[in-house]
Formats: C-alpha cells, structure tokens, sequence
C-alpha cells in the first residue's frame, strides 16, 4: 500500500528581483492576487489536494511569510469587537495550525535542487509535493489535487507537465516521453533547459511535483548541474527506472508570476474568476482596450 502525500515543500528563498522595488522589503512571494498573496493561492491548493504539514524554505528579510501564516490575536479580537465577522473568517483562513508549518533556511542560492533538500528533515522517509507559488494554475479542480489523484493510481514520481514552444525549452526542465495515453505520460528521461535543437520533446515540467524522499539522497551528493546550481531536474532523472516516474498533463491554465506581464495577466484572470468584481474588471480592461 503506498504512502498518502502529506507533506508539500513551498521553495520561497529567492530575492524576486525582477519586481524590485516593490519586493526590496515584501517577500515576491507575498505580492497579491488582488487581495490574496501568490503563497496563500499555493497553500490553499495543497490543503485541496489533502496536504497536512507544510514547509517554507525561506531566505532573508522572509518574516512577512512567518507572520502572514501565523495567529494575529490582536487583530482576531479587533475585528471580533467590531463585529467585522467576515474579515475574522477571511484572516483566520491564512492560519496554519502549530505543528503543521515548518520554516527552514536556504542559507546559499544553490538552486531549486538545494531548496528541496533544505526540507529534508521534515520531509524524512514519506512521499511529498514540492509546489512553486511563481506558478498560479487556474483551474476547476486544483492541480495538485489531479496530481494526487494520478498518483493513487500509479504512485511513484509525477510532475505536472505542458507543452511550449520549441523555442523557449531552453527555459525549463523538458521530458523525453515513452507511452503516452493524452493524459498520462511515461517519462524515460529529462533535461534542463535543452537547447532547442536538443530538446527531446516540447513537453515540460511546471511547478508541482510529486516525489518519493529517495530524491533527498541523491540530491545530498550536491553535484551541480546548469546554470553551476544543484538541480532538482538532474536528481530526478536519476529516478527514472528505479521507481515509476510519470507526467500529467493537467487541465487548467498555467500563469507564470515570475515576471511582470505574466504577473499581471494573472491577476486580471484571477480577477475574472471572482463573481464580486468580475462585471466590473471587464468594465475596465473595455476602457483601456478600446
């Protein structure tokens, strides 16, 4: 009987300097969604998805995370005062429960790879998902949640997977690809960032994944891969015929954060979702169209 995923690893060290200055003092990861941080967007996919304990692999000037997730009695018993039962719910909804939040420190910029070993003492000897907030999936069922799905049915390694074009592989972690039945995807190998020409297929990884803790040994040996960092992509191409190793490709749509434009659409798409302020979005993304 294989293991449950309980745990999820959440890689928040970086610097995010492609949005400074807003992020010299606020953590990239804590900018919002209209009203809700890219982090908390994360989080709330893997309690969908059945995650229990959580940990946040932080650098410095990180402690808006800490506090963010944390109880703020005083503003709990304020807006209890006032009566403001609405705005309780919605601040009590960013809490995690003591014993469930874990912070460790990424104390060098070593990679993706580094991050997650960084985890290794929570993560211990269970399965576990590593979700990166830069990529918000919109979708009617969270993507971790189709992930864990997918992996009651075949267990072992997944990562979630979509198609780019060829010339942008050399931007991610791309599959070689064995039986494919449109959803699942055996996976026979993989490279990161292949030049076009090299790259096996155009089919590549985004932030989620689903791993066994057998990934924590390899990566311990702290070989380094592009870029001179510790890639997560090279270890687990080291699973690959030693334990199943499948893709999904996931329904939904990906938004990359990591940058300014994709930061925005994402917001105007999350926006679009919400029946509060959807007419009126629209009423204002016409203005400007026109």
């Amino acid at each position: 009987m294989r293991k449950p995923v309980r745990k999820a690893v959440f890689p928040v060290a970086g610097l995010g300097t492609r949005f400074l200055p807003a992020t010299k003092a606020i953590p990239k990861e804590m900018l919002p969604l209209v009203d809700k941080p890219l982090l908390q967007h994360a989080v709330e996919e893997a309690r969908e998805a059945g995650i229990e304990e959580f940990v946040f692999v932080t650098g410095g000037g990180k402690r808006a995370i800490e506090d963010h997730f944390d109880a703020d009695n005083e503003l709990n018993s304020f807006l209890e005062t006032r009566g403001n039962m609405e705005a309780l719910a919605v601040v009590r909804e960013t809490e995690i429960s003591p014993g469930k939040l874990f912070y460790t420190r990424q104390q060098q910029p070593l990679g993706l790879g580094h991050a997650v070993w960084c985890a290794r003492a929570v993560i211990g000897n269970d399965p576990f998902a590593i979700i990166l907030p830069d990529d918000y999936v919109l979708s009617n069922k969270p993507c971790l949640k189709q992930m864990v799905e997918a992996y009651q049915e075949v267990g072992g390694n997944i990562v979630a997977v979509e198609n780019v074009p060829r010339e942008h592989t050399n931007r991610y972690g791309i599959l070689k690809v064995g039986y494919d039945d449109g959803r699942l995807v055996v996976v026979e190998g993989m490279v990161e960032k292949p030049k076009p020409e090299e790259a096996p297929s155009t089919l590549s990884i985004i932030g989620r994944y689903i791993l066994q803790p057998e990934v924590m040994d390899i990566l311990s040996l702290r070989e380094r891969g592009a870029g001179g960092e510790i890639q997560l992509t090279d270890s687990m191409a080291k699973l690959i015929g030693r334990q199943p190793f499948h893709g999904l490709r996931f329904e939904g749509i990906r938004h990359d954060c990591g940058g300014k434009v994709g930061f925005l659409e994402a917001t105007i798409a999350h926006a679009l979702t919400r029946p509060d302020m959807a007419d009126k979005v629209r009423e204002v993304l016409r203005k400007y169209a026109s």
